[in-house]
């Protein structure tokens, strides 16, 4: 027998190699194996198995498979093989993206050494210890007394010693020691398990008998749950999730950020335990072994994730949660493979036929799309749960307001300012949002007017004041702030402007010395642990004022916050992007739904230079209908997505003459265009050199009523670009291709 054996390479070949006798029965199609290749030892994944062999040369044999049960299930095969066509990536390469090489079933935890007292002890031996060994005597007698298994590191607080003052009483024959795996703890990374009881109201009632009807057929269906902020959602989830289970079938929840991870996990351990899994990017290395490996046997029944949790191994799936399914977070942009999670969600769902709810507050325009063409059942959750109201929204002109107070430096209004002070008195909790982390954006010198830009990228760098350096927020490059000098005309006289999270911070701080302030963005949540312990003060209100970027604006649930401030609305509003209206939109109505969620009132003050925007005008009267009935529109008459299918083709290389001949070559030799396909470049990107490498695109919009599946646009880039990876024909640059892509920035 004889398999083919794909690698995490960009290339779409495949490798032949023999299978041993003993090993025929273990090895089927998916399963991950150990080969030789070249001089090393490297691990590959079975893509084909077959009796007789066309290779001519000399075949190598499959040394061993990599996991001793079975990982990749029949149906995620199929999700592979899905995603490795559809977004035209070596199947290798998504395999490597499912499973990584430093995963493994086969994970064997940490030891930890525990102790517990005999049965029967020497009492002489033990009036010995007294004397002789007191450390010894104490240790012993803390042992003996609870008559509990004790962890040997427990006892540094009281001797310098405890292993080797263990092993001489297990000498004596006094105590026993044992080894037990070390369990990651995950306390950390999650809120304490919330209990609530809760009446569903009819809207509520009505969704979750129309997916529990759906979990019943065993068949793949797909929902498209629009709830308001404050709605219940999650609920809704905990409930379905528990039919699910009885079942005997299991779930995932996808959740768009990390940062929404620790409360939503909190929730669903009070109701289901030790079944829930946590997965997601900034889980520890032993942690995310421990994780994976249970999930394979069948510990799991739950997988609660980021994006990439909708890869798990998890058998047998009922139902799989894509919350927040509008977040452009669980497009997949950075490497190989380049994938949309909700779309993948919705695949897994049909390979497993399983029930799939994509959910927000604020669709994305495709899913809204789709329900109107029936191609997704639509679920609504009109009213906030409970006693819950709307919040009060109020519009702040900031031009007006600056030309009025004469303060054209102001970041916080007076009013934003008053409602501050108004919440701190009643003792009740503020959200502030700005969309851009650092202390100033915009470094400039004051005698050229030049702005301080990064040596490898033609982006402005951003000054962080706690760091005290200029850092590039792409490629990390940084200068440290004495040591600047413009790189125009070389004089020291540098202008800071624009305002970041940490600019905010200090002004909050220095207008209210007494508020308990707390800041969340990528600065402060770097691990895990400190993004869960800001999340967890302030919902336990340590904090009296949150400051962060989008991390805070969709999804969590603070009672007790009734104040949202969103500084700096039009943030992203006018960049050359078409979906950049509907991301505005959906920050500041997500924004505003942090405020209110409880009895108590609501207020959000959203501080604009462009106070007579539609967009920022239907997001003040969260009037969801009418944006869409805009924005579909203009994407129609645009022929943008999702009237089209969209495919991206990003030129990348070091020489900027060159790119630009090899990107023209490319559109002049394109064969086989056809009717429906708009072609647009090629174009520098708009970030055009990152990373001391510059950018080139081309971009593809295949009307739907033409091509209504996509297939002849996937055939033409397939057709095109397929020897994208060819070295002989471009050199030292590379091909990126962009299936759906969320953005053209």
């Amino acid at each position: 027998m004889f398999a083919e054996v794909a690698f995490p390479i960009r290339s779409f070949q495949t490798f032949t190699y023999s299978i041993s006798v003993q090993h025929i029965s273990s090895i089927v199609v998916g399963t991950r194996v150990s080969v030789p290749f070249r001089n090393k030892i490297i691990q590959g994944i079975v893509v084909k198995i077959k009796k007789n062999n066309s290779y001519p040369g000399s075949i190598k044999r499959i040394i061993e498979p990599v996991d001793k049960v079975q990982v990749i299930t029949s149906p995620l095969w199929e999700l592979i093989t899905w995603v490795s066509k559809y977004y035209m990536t070596p199947i290798g390469k998504v395999a490597n993206s499912v499973v990584p090489k430093s995963l493994s079933s086969n994970y064997k935890p940490q030891l930890e050494k525990y102790v517990q007292a005999r049965k029967k002890v020497d009492l002489e031996k033990v009036s010995k210890l007294k004397n002789t060994s007191p450390k010894q005597f104490l240790v012993f007698n803390i042992i003996n007394e609870k008559n509990i298994t004790h962890k040997v590191s427990s006892f540094k607080k009281i001797v310098g010693n405890p292993l080797q003052i263990c092993i001489s009483l297990e000498n004596k024959g006094l105590i026993k020691l044992i080894e037990k795996p070390k369990i990651p703890d995950f306390n950390q990374s999650i809120f304490e398990p919330v209990f609530k009881d809760i009446i569903f109201n009819k809207d509520q009632k009505l969704v979750i008998n129309k997916i529990i009807n759906s979990l019943k057929k065993h068949n793949f269906n797909s929902f498209l749950l629009h709830g308001v902020t404050g709605s219940g959602k999650t609920e809704i989830y905990i409930e379905t999730v528990r039919y699910c289970l009885s079942q005997k079938r299991n779930a995932i929840i996808l959740l768009p950020e990390i940062s929404l991870t620790p409360q939503i996990a909190g929730r669903f351990r009070a109701v289901f335990g030790d079944i829930v899994a946590i997965w997601h990017s900034k889980l520890k290395v032993p942690q995310r072994s421990w994780t994976w490996g249970k999930i394979c046997i069948g510990d799991f029944k739950i997988v609660i994730g980021a994006r990439s949790a909708i890869f798990s191994p998890l058998k047998n799936v009922g139902l799989i949660i894509v919350d927040e399914e509008q977040e452009s977070s669980f497009y997949q942009d950075a490497k190989e493979p380049r994938y949309h999670a909700r779309d993948v969600a919705l695949m897994r769902g049909s390979f497993e036929k399983s029930t799939v709810i994509v959910a927000s507050a604020t669709p994305s325009l495709e899913s809204f799309y789709n329900f109107q063409q029936k191609k997704i059942e639509y679920l609504r959750l009109p009213k906030r749960f409970g006693n819950a109201k709307y919040p009060e929204v109020h519009i702040v002109d900031m031009l007006s307001n600056q030309e009025e107070t004469g303060k054209f430096d102001q970041v916080i209004s007076g009013l934003l300012q008053d409602k501050i002070e108004e919440k701190l008195k009643k003792n009740e909790q503020i959200i502030l949002i700005q969309n851009r982390r650092g202390f100033s954006p915009i470094v400039k010198c004051k005698d050229c007017g030049a702005q301080v830009m990064c040596n490898q990228c033609k982006i402005a760098l951003t000054y962080h004041k706690s760091k005290n350096k200029l850092i590039c927020h792409f490629c990390s490059f940084f200068v440290k702030n004495e040591m600047l000098i413009c790189q125009e005309c070389g004089k020291p006289n540098l202008i800071y402007s624009g305002t970041g999270t940490q600019k905010v911070e200090q002004l909050i701080r220095e207008t209210f010395p007494k508020a308990k302030i707390c800041r969340l963005d990528m600065d402060t949540s770097k691990s895990n642990i400190g993004l869960t312990s800001i999340l967890k003060s302030f919902s336990n209100q340590e904090f009296d004022i949150l400051i962060g970027t989008q991390m805070v604006a969709k999804g969590l649930d603070f009672p007790n916050a009734t104040l949202v401030g969103i500084i700096n609305a039009d943030l992203g509003l006018y960049l050359p992007d078409f979906r950049a209206t509907e991301k505005v939109f959906q920050l500041i109505y997500q924004a505003s739904g942090r405020s209110g969620r409880s009895s108590k009132k609501g207020e959000v003050v959203i501080q604009t230079y462009s106070p007579n925007s539609e967009v920022i005008k239907n997001a003040k009267d969260l009037n969801v209908a009418k944006f869409y009935e805009t924005e579909l529109l203009e994407r129609e008459e645009l022929n943008y997505p999702p009237y089209s299918w969209l495919a991206k083709v990003e030129f990348i290389g070091p020489d900027r003459t060159r790119l630009c001949s090899l990107t023209e070559k490319f559109k002049h030799n394109l064969k086989g265009v056809y009717t429906g396909l708009d072609i647009l470049g090629p174009a520098p990107c708009f970030l055009e050199k990152l990373k001391n490498n510059y950018r080139f695109q081309l971009v593809f919009k295949s009307k739907k009523n033409f091509d209504p599946n996509g297939i002849y646009l996937h055939n033409f880039i397939d057709n095109n670009f397929k020897n994208y990876n060819n070295k002989k024909l471009l050199g030292q640059n590379k091909i990126n291709i962009y299936f759906d892509p969320i953005s053209l920035i």
